[in-house]
């Protein structure tokens, strides 16, 4: 069998340090902005327009260094993609019911955290997750040496 001689590209660089804010569609900005400062109780942290036609609104958790923007969009109801962490899955979830948001099930899956997924008022997904202690991964060639009775 050849064994592959190329060279591996040289590994890009980049001058990216940090991920300031995650945009999800809305249809209404207030409306939005009222479900994430007066149902989930994140703080407003930019509300700025700059004509009639444009208006950038920005939310975050209490103490999160990313935001979430409520972009004025028709595309909702999609998978966000974002996950909330949380120290108890449970007592959010109740906490949630309890103040009407649409939450599914709580799920404590073997190995997994529990998490829960819930939506907005325009439908879009998000899921909330226990912080849990973080496993360090190791590579590979690493675990090949151990296997080795190397280092």
């Amino acid at each position: 069998m050849a064994q592959n001689t190329e060279t591996p590209p040289a590994a890009v660089q980049t001058t990216i340090t940090d991920i300031t804010a995650v945009g999800i569609p809305v249809t209404d900005q207030d409306k939005a902005l009222e479900f994430f400062t007066g149902t989930l109780g994140f703080d407003k942290r930019l509300d700025l327009r700059r004509g009639e036609d444009f208006r950038w609104v920005t939310v975050g958790a209490p103490g999160a260094a990313v935001s979430v923007a409520l972009v004025a969009d028709g595309t909702v109801g999609i998978d966000t993609g974002i996950r909330f962490m949380v120290p108890d899955a449970e007592t959010e979830y109740v906490s949630m019911r309890e103040r009407g948001i649409k939450v599914g099930e709580l799920l404590r899956w073997p190995g997994v955290p529990p998490m829960y997924e819930f939506r907005d008022p325009d439908g879009n997904r998000y899921e909330v997750v226990e912080v849990v202690e973080v496993v360090e991964f190791v590579d590979a060639a690493d675990v090949a040496e151990a296997a080795e009775g190397g280092a």
